[in-house]
């Protein structure tokens, strides 16, 4: 399973984000990556790995530094484990930076009708459609340019967004994959498992499934994919990190997609103790 995490505030992000995926290794993975920017920032940095998070951070340059980024733990499903293949992805003008979890089950018909029209892709993923919608969109506000993307999109997501010319935000959205934010102190957090940002927040707010949100430094606010705005409170979270044990003692389950070999593994449900049945899934 992919993971997700977020943050926009005044700390230094990327140790902050290796913390968040680190905290998401019990879900399994090949391959990270992280994007980050700051108010000041002219651009996005990008860092990409094949492998496991301490993989990502020996790859980090020195002066890799912001103070808003997202990360990714990606498990391959639309094109094999590599550096390329990692999220986030971005458009050719590295402008727009995407993290995904889920499925785009139009994909091939989007990539098609998209590289008629010239766009050239650097990946064989599924996720790299959307982050070309949201370039290619005129519209004036991220938040616009990524809700003109959705209306494209078949599937299922969870997806975190950041844009070079709109660095003063992160804009997410669900759509049958979890998206959590993270309510701190003047600043936000964004993750798919809360055990991502209990080390930092309490607070919490779980996006419903067609609802989007916008994160600031000091505010968030949610609303649909239509634009109609929506009333989220933030809840006390569990606060329950995930057990170490599970990856031990879950039964093996069967992971299939589209471009991948057929392989066993551990599954678990996600957010329980308890170990889950056999199963058998896409993802």
């Amino acid at each position: 399973m992919c993971g997700i995490v977020g943050y926009i505030g005044k700390r230094d992000v990327a140790p902050l984000l290796l913390e968040g995926l680190a905290r998401l290794e019990y879900r399994g993975y090949d391959s990270a990556g992280m994007v980050v920017t700051s108010p000041k920032a002219t651009g996005l940095k990008v860092v990409k790995a094949k492998g496991r998070v301490r993989d990502l951070e020996a790859k980090v340059p020195k002066r890799f530094t912001g103070t808003t980024g997202i990360a990714h733990t990606r498990w391959a499903t639309h094109g094999a484990p590599s550096d390329i293949n990692s999220h986030p992805h971005l458009d050719p003008e590295n402008k727009v930076a995407v993290v995904h979890n889920g499925i785009v089950d139009n994909a091939q018909e989007l990539r098609a009708k998209l590289e008629s029209e010239g766009v050239v892709f650097a990946s064989e993923t599924d996720t790299e459609v959307i982050t070309h919608l949201i370039a290619r969109s005129e519209a004036e506000t991220l938040e616009e340019k990524v809700r003109d993307a959705l209306k494209h999109i078949e599937g299922t997501y969870g997806i975190a967004v950041m844009h070079a010319d709109f660095n003063d935000r992160i804009v997410v959205a669900r759509n049958g994959s979890p998206v959590i934010l993270g309510i701190g102190e003047k600043e936000m957090l964004v993750a798919s498992d809360v055990a991502a940002l209990i080390a930092h927040t309490r607070q919490v707010v779980t996006l419903d499934d067609g609802e989007m949100a916008t994160l600031k430094a000091d505010d968030f606010r949610t609303y649909t994919t239509s634009g109609a705005s929506t009333t989220a409170t933030p809840r006390p979270s569990s606060g329950r990190p995930p057990p170490t044990t599970w990856a031990a003692t879950t039964p093996s389950c069967t992971r299939r997609s589209p471009s991948s070999p057929t392989r066993s593994t551990a599954c678990c449900a996600a957010g329980s103790t308890t170990a889950s049945p056999p199963c058998t899934w896409a993802a």
